[in-house]
């Protein structure tokens, strides 16, 4: 049997891949070893670039804002300072964000932190006569809450032994701490400095894309390769928006709420649990447990009238605002919305929380206009359009 020179050529390609691969298999140490190191050198860029998506979203919006008048438009000095002004304005708003919680939250915090050993020492035996009061029909509970004797004295001088043992090991490490600290420093300052860059040039980027898009594919890998990148800007761009209303508007509930039934911190509260709200469902929950505790401080019965409370908002929220707000806005039904969150939440955590509602809302959209573009080449033109009026409602 004779080969062609063109079968020759694939059979000396595939050759060559295959003792790749096995070189690969045999050195796979070494390989992960040249993959961390090249992502490190790179994480600073994918770093600002994650910045710059996230800060392009506030930017065009003040873009659109404030140079939205023809006559601003039309002037060259107006479009050669809209980028700039609008980029200063969106770096301002988001420190501005940053101070007003640290304020908010850091003082509040340590008052708390302050008060907290005297309001050990009142709350433990308050609540132990609370609990003996409750359970004096079950002389079992009774007995062994008699031979608890929780000291508060004891607690607390058990808590500072731990501190001071523990400062040792702090200092220890203060050299390895103080560097990864400037590490992280350096890092984030490469990663806002790339991020500005890009911002301000993000249209020459993109012209340069497409040029390399256009010289190294097909025509038409490159149309569905924009296509795929304009989805998913479009996703994940709605969802931080809808992500941060939402936040907003179930802190502004809690706050109102809280303020309603004369509960404490409720200021505090309510910005905690916008701040932890940003983690899709699930991050309310983490507001939830600081406040709960802080105040059970101060009245555990007001304690428990928060979790129900909490219980309830949730159900509200979870149910009615965060698929209204944030699903609707990635394009999204919302048993994908959850389906989204619990699979990312299972991968990577709290970072896959946030990244996956986007990612699966390009891949629903994706799926489902391949879905119908089969069904339609098959001649169900009518059938379809039914389809499509009846998932829409």
């Amino acid at each position: 049997m004779k080969l062609d020179k063109e079968t020759m050529k694939k059979l000396r390609e595939l050759i060559l891949f295959t003792i790749i691969i096995l070189i690969a298999l045999a050195n796979y140490p070494l390989i992960f070893q040249a993959i961390r190191f090249v992502f490190g050198i790179i994480f600073p860029f994918l770093l600002g670039g994650a910045i710059a998506f996230v800060l392009n979203v506030p930017m065009s919006f003040f873009e659109e804002l404030i140079f939205r008048n023809k006559y601003l438009k039309d002037k060259k000095v107006a479009k050669k300072l809209a980028r700039p002004i609008s980029l200063i304005l969106t770096i301002a708003v988001v420190i501005g964000v940053v101070v007003l919680v640290m304020f908010v939250v850091i003082p509040e915090l340590g008052k708390t932190l302050l008060s907290l050993g005297l309001t050990i020492r009142t709350f433990i035996p308050e609540a132990q006569r609370f609990l003996e009061e409750l359970f004096t029909d079950n002389p079992e509970i009774q007995t062994w809450l008699d031979n608890l004797n929780l000291d508060p004295e004891r607690m607390i001088n058990s808590a500072m032994t731990f501190l001071q043992n523990g400062a040792g090991n702090v200092l220890d490490s203060t050299v390895s701490a103080i560097g990864s600290i400037v590490s992280g420093v350096t890092t984030f300052v490469i990663a806002f400095v790339f991020a500005c860059y890009i911002l301000l040039q993000k249209e020459k980027l993109r012209v340069q894309v497409r040029k390399v898009m256009y010289a190294f594919l097909s025509e038409k890998q490159v149309e569905w390769c924009l296509e795929v990148s304009s989805l998913t800007a479009k996703s994940f761009s709605n969802f931080l928006t809808g992500q941060c209303v939402e936040a907003m508007i179930l802190g502004m509930m809690f706050f109102i709420a809280m303020t309603i039934f004369n509960m404490p911190y409720a200021m505090l509260v309510g910005v905690l649990i916008a701040f932890t709200a940003l983690i899709p469902i699930f991050g309310a929950f983490i507001g939830c447990v600081i406040g709960a505790f802080l105040i059970l401080m101060v009245d555990p019965l007001q304690a428990l009238g928060f979790i129900i409370m909490f219980l309830i908002l949730q159900q509200i929220e979870g149910n009615l605002i965060y698929p209204k707000v944030v699903g609707s806005s990635v394009g999204l039904p919302s048993i994908w919305v959850l389906a989204a969150v619990t699979i990312g939440g299972s991968l990577m955590g709290v970072v896959g929380m946030l990244i996956f509602i986007p990612i699966v809302s390009v891949v629903y959209n994706l799926f489902r206009a391949s879905v119908y573009k089969r069904l339609r080449k098959k001649h169900r033109d009518i059938r379809t359009a039914e389809m499509e009026k009846a998932e829409e409602k």
